[in-house]
C-alpha cells in the first residue's frame, strides 16, 4: 500500500504550478486520507531521487520549510522556491496564503490518483 501511496502522493505534487507551495496535510486531504500528512511527509524525503516531483513545492500547513533538510546544499530548498518568485524569510513563505495551491479546490476530479 505505501509505495502505491507514494505514486499518488507524487502524482498531486508533480501538479503543483511553478511559484506556488501546498502542504504535507492538503496533499492527505485530497487523497482523502486526511490523518496521513505525516506519510505523504515520507513520500517527499523519499522523492528526492525523483527529478520529475518537485518536492520543493510542498511545505508544513504553515508555510514552513520543515522539509529543507532533506535537500542536498546548505539552503536548496528555499533557492528553488525563490527561482520560482516565493520570498522565504527565516524558513517560512512569505504571503504563505497568498501562494498555497489546494489540489482539492485547483484538481477539479480526485483522478485515480
Amino acid at each position: 500500500m505505501e509505495a502505491n501511496f507514494f505514486d499518488r502522493v507524487y502524482e498531486v505534487v508533480r501538479q503543483i504550478p511553478e511559484g506556488k507551495v501546498t502542504s504535507y496535510g492538503a496533499i492527505a486531504t485530497y487523497l482523502g486520507t486526511g490523518k496521513s500528512a505525516r506519510i505523504v511527509g515520507w513520500a517527499m524525503n523519499a522523492a528526492h531521487a525523483l527529478e520529475d516531483v518537485p518536492a520543493h513545492r510542498v511545505v508544513n500547513r504553515l508555510g514552513m520549510l520543515t522539509g529543507k533538510h532533506h535537500f542536498s546544499g546548505i539552503n536548496l530548498m528555499q533557492q528553488l522556491l525563490e527561482s520560482e518568485g516565493l520570498t522565504v524569510k527565516n524558513d517560512e513563505i512569505v504571503n504563505f496564503s497568498k501562494h498555497f495551491w489546494n489540489p482539492t479546490t485547483e484538481l477539479k476530479t480526485h483522478r485515480d490518483l
